[in-house]
């Protein structure tokens, strides 16, 4: 991160090139500025999933905001307020009205969210319209950034960035895992039309048929409770395995009933970070499965804005909320949070008694962070993409360990 005192000399001489005095009022770029008045806090806002199919995570992720404005202090001597979180239901519908409700607020300095691709491809393109930056914690749908070869995803859009890995890495991690850990020749991949399932299938299915394997995709909807036709088309081409990267209403039943379908009995199953909950984890139907997430074992380097590592802040969350977080992504929620806080303390600028916060000079400072985190090193790309592409693939072995940081590392997967 730039210091605070360059980043400011640097907004100085722009001002003086562009012909004005710098003790003049304040003047915003293009997209314009959050302008605090001296009373006020900085406010942030929440676009996470309070209810719908990924209420599992919504609530931890906001605590970890929480916990990590607690860390960071002031901004400017002025406190930060995230504000209840704004329910984007990890829906296309819900994302689009959160994101309409937070820029209704000219003064919101920036976002944290959404933790659902659905609710993403229709935020994105609402927060990046009105100048403002989005920080994600658990998005990863390729079509949200890049294809990681130069070329914008169908839904990026500027302003838009994520601390959590591109599901192209997942993907490949998942094949190479079914293919040389588990040496299994013939799969079949389910997706419920949803832009993260169907993306990190796709991904999944071009990765296993570079190997050499066979891959059947099937899909299901959402809402949906007979599995038939997909187990079906499945258990006709001889799948070894299966990979069903669902959410958890769909993904339960899926695998509940793949495990009694006749020519499934002994097919591996294999899910992704969604079905990553205790929720899922406490059900027998879990037990042997694998789950393709975030690396949960964090290593002792400390935010490099808080001073905290992952121990401490995991303690300091199990003290102030009863328990361990229910979602894998809770570091990665705390990173972004810090991250954000720290550009808009960099650029934010003070004149006559207030601070404004320039929407460009924040994307720009964002975007060219480096930055250590609990999660790891984060640097952004051109498109958003922060994270490090590491995925863990994990096994459940006892249904009544329900915290997924103990469950067992079967496989490490790192670009």
């Amino acid at each position: 991160m730039q210091s605070r005192t360059r980043t400011g000399c640097l907004a100085l001489l722009a001002l003086c090139f562009a012909g004005c005095n710098p003790l003049d009022d304040f003047e915003a770029g293009p997209l314009g500025a959050a302008e605090i008045d001296e009373d006020e806090p900085v406010r942030i806002r929440l676009l996470l999933p309070m209810t719908g199919a990924a209420s599992s995570h919504g609530a931890s992720l906001a605590q970890a905001v929480e916990l990590a404005a607690l860390d960071f202090g002031n901004i400017h001597t002025r406190p930060v307020d995230a504000g209840r979180p704004v329910d984007a239901m990890c829906s296309p519908e819900g994302g689009r009205a959160g994101a309409e409700r937070i820029v209704a607020n000219p003064k919101v300095a920036g976002v944290i969210g959404t933790a659902c691709s659905a609710s993403a491809v229709t935020a994105s393109p609402v927060i990046s319209e009105a100048g403002l930056t989005m920080i994600s914690p658990a998005n990863s749908s390729p079509l949200l950034t890049s294809d990681l070869e130069g070329n914008a995803g169908t839904h990026y859009y500027p302003g838009y960035f994520r601390v959590v890995t591109n599901d192209l890495y997942r993907g490949r991690a998942v094949a190479d895992f079914a293919w040389s850990k588990l040496g299994l020749r013939r799969m079949g991949a389910v997706h419920d039309g949803d832009p993260y399932t169907t993306a990190l299938v796709g991904a999944f299915a071009n990765a296993f048929r570079e190997l050499g394997g066979e891959v059947a995709v099937a899909a299901t909807e959402k809402g949906a409770t007979d599995m038939t036709d997909a187990l079906a088309a499945f258990a006709a081409g001889e799948a070894q395995g299966l990979f069903l990267p669902l959410f958890l209403a769909e993904g339960a039943l899926f695998a509940e009933q793949a495990e009694e379908f006749d020519g499934l009995e002994d097919a591996v199953l294999i899910t992704g970070s969604a079905m990553l909950v205790p929720e899922f984890l406490a059900s027998p139907q879990s037990e042997g499965m694998y789950f393709a997430g975030p690396p949960l074992e964090h290593g002792p380097e400390a935010n490099e804005i808080t001073g905290k590592n992952a121990d401490e802040v995991l303690a300091a969350f199990k003290e102030a909320y009863g328990g361990a977080p229910a979602s894998p992504y809770w570091a990665h929620a705390y990173d972004a949070a810090t991250l954000l806080f720290a550009a808009i303390e960099s650029v934010a600028v003070e004149k006559n008694g207030k601070l404004y916060v320039d929407r460009l000079a924040l994307r720009q400072e964002i975007g060219a962070a480096a930055f250590q985190g609990i999660v790891g090193m984060l640097s952004c790309d051109e498109f958003g993409d922060c994270g490090a592409g590491r995925i863990h693939i994990y096994r459940q072995q006892d249904s009544n360990v329900t915290d997924a940081a103990a469950l067992p590392v079967a496989y490490e997967f790192a670009p």
